[in-house]
């Protein structure tokens, strides 16, 4: 999909705010409400735009501590890596896992209420 330049002017509006009303976002970025409704609709439809999150205050969730954590996988293929991937990303303490090259083959990004251990994996002590 191409964007233009209203097109961007919706996607760095909607990443500032996403609970701007239709009319609000339309009355930022210089569009009738209607033409504007579209366009978010279009990208949505294209994903785009592939959803709307909640920015948390991880200290008053009990998640306030960010931890990057390297993993290494014993075997290492594409089949593998995806599935490290998805079962990992699975676990709610996991946010995100990156394929990355290095000493680790992964680098996962974790919220906890306290440090996570060094060794071994144990998602339960977050």
């Amino acid at each position: 999909m191409k964007l233009d330049a209203y097109d961007r002017k919706i996607l760095a509006a909607l990443q500032r705010d996403g609970r701007l009303s239709n009319v609000q976002l339309a009355d930022e970025i210089g569009l009738s409400a209607s033409p504007c409704l579209r366009r978010v609709r279009m990208l949505e439809e294209a994903g785009v735009i592939r959803g709307y999150q909640a920015n948390l205050d991880r200290d008053e969730v009990g998640l306030g501590l960010t931890v990057f954590v390297g993993v290494k996988v014993e075997r290492h293929n594409d089949e593998q890596a995806e599935a490290f991937r998805l079962a990992v990303t699975s676990l709610p303490e996991v946010i995100s896992a990156f394929l990355v090259s290095g000493e680790s083959d992964f680098c996962c990004k974790w919220w906890c209420r306290t440090c996570v251990p060094t060794t071994g994996f144990s998602p339960g002590a977050c």
